[in-house]
C-alpha cells in the first residue's frame, strides 16, 4: 500500500506587508499550493469567514496562526482596524470557507478598501469550484461567464437568467443543493433545449458531473434531493437573426447622424449585413423623410 508523503516543508522567506487573498481547497485538503501554506503559516493573522473550517485546514498542516472572523455580518465594524493593521505593516491573509475569496463570498469590501488605502493586496491563487466544474463540464472553455447564485424564488430567478439568453458564452452558476431542481426547470424554459451540465461534490469522495440538455437534467431524479455543493454550467447562447424593425431603427439612428455611407457601413458591421443592401434601404430613407 502506498504511503502518504509527509507535508511539504514550509518556506523561512519572510512575507512583505500586505493583504494576502488566499485560495484554500473546495473539498480535498491536498488541494492547497504550497505557496498558501507559505502565506497561511508567515502571515500576522488569518481572518476566516469560519474559523472552525479554516482551523481543520491550519491542523492538517500544523500551522498556528491566529484566526479572526471576518465574514459579512462583521466587516463594518472589522475593517477599519484592519486597515490601520495594514498601515502598521502587518501581513494579513484572507480566506473564505473554500475556493478563492471573493467569488460569490464576502472579501471584496476588504480588498477594496484596501486597495483604496494604498495597501498592497496579493492575490495566491488555486482551487475554485467554478473553474474546476468548466474543466470537467464538457462544454466549451474559449469563453465563459461566472454568474453567480441566482434568487431562490422562481419569478425573480427567471427575471435574472433572462439577462445571460443571448449571452454567447458558457455560464456557470452556483446553486443549493435544495433548490436545483427548480433551478434547472426554470433554465429549461428561459434557455430553451442547451446542453448542460451539473456538477456535486467537486475534488471530494462523491464527485459526480452529469451532462445533458438542460429539459433532461430538469426532468432527472437525482436531482430531486442532492447532497453537497452544486456547479451548474450551460452552453453558450445562439445569437438571434436581427428583425426588419431592429435593423430599419438603427439605421435610422445611424443616418441622422451620418452620411448616408458611413451610416450604413455602421450598421452593417453592427449586424453583419450587406452595406450595398443598407447603403439602398438608407437612401430610401432619406427620400421618404424628404
Amino acid at each position: 500500500m502506498s504511503r502518504q508523503p509527509p507535508p511539504p516543508a514550509l518556506s523561512d522567506a519572510s512575507l512583505s506587508p500586505g493583504l494576502y487573498l488566499v485560495a484554500t481547497p473546495i473539498g480535498n485538503l491536498r488541494d492547497i499550493t504550497l505557496r498558501a501554506l507559505d502565506v497561511l503559516a508567515g502571515c500576522d493573522v488569518l481572518l476566516a469567514e469560519d474559523t472552525r473550517v479554516s482551523g481543520k485546514l491550519l491542523s492538517a498542516y500544523g500551522i498556528r496562526t491566529r484566526l479572526e472572523r471576518h465574514d459579512e455580518h462583521v466587516a463594518e465594524r472589522t475593517i477599519p482596524g484592519i486597515l490601520e493593521r495594514l498601515e502598521a505593516g502587518e501581513r494579513i491573509a484572507l480566506v473564505s470557507d473554500a475556493g478563492t475569496p471573493m467569488v460569490s463570498d464576502p472579501g471584496y469590501r476588504l480588498a477594496r478598501e484596501a486597495i483604496a488605502a494604498g495597501h498592497p493586496v496579493i492575490p495566491i491563487p488555486g482551487a475554485s469550484a467554478a473553474l474546476a466544474a468548466l474543466t470537467l463540464g464538457g462544454l466549451p472553455t474559449d469563453r465563459f461567464m461566472f454568474a453567480g447564485f441566482p434568487p431562490p424564488k422562481s419569478a425573480a430567478r427567471r427575471t435574472f437568467l433572462e439577462e445571460f439568453a443571448n449571452i454567447r458564452a458558457t455560464l456557470i452558476f452556483y446553486e443549493g443543493a435544495s433548490r436545483v431542481a427548480d433551478c434547472l426547470a426554470d433554465m429549461a424554459t428561459v434557455f430553451g433545449h442547451r446542453p448542460a451540465a451539473v456538477c456535486r461534490e467537486l475534488t471530494k469522495l462523491y464527485e459526480t458531473c452529469v451532462r445533458g440538455s438542460l429539459s433532461d437534467l430538469a426532468a432527472d431524479p437525482r436531482f430531486e434531493a442532492p447532497k453537497g455543493e452544486i456547479v451548474i454550467l450551460v452552453g453558450p447562447g445562439v445569437e438571434k437573426a436581427a428583425s426588419a424593425g431592429d435593423v430599419e431603427a438603427a439605421l435610422r439612428e445611424a443616418v441622422a447622424r451620418l452620411p448616408l455611407g458611413e451610416a450604413a457601413s455602421e450598421v452593417a458591421k453592427a449586424f453583419g449585413l450587406s452595406r450595398k443592401d443598407l447603403y439602398r434601404q438608407a437612401l430610401a430613407l432619406k427620400e421618404a423623410a424628404g
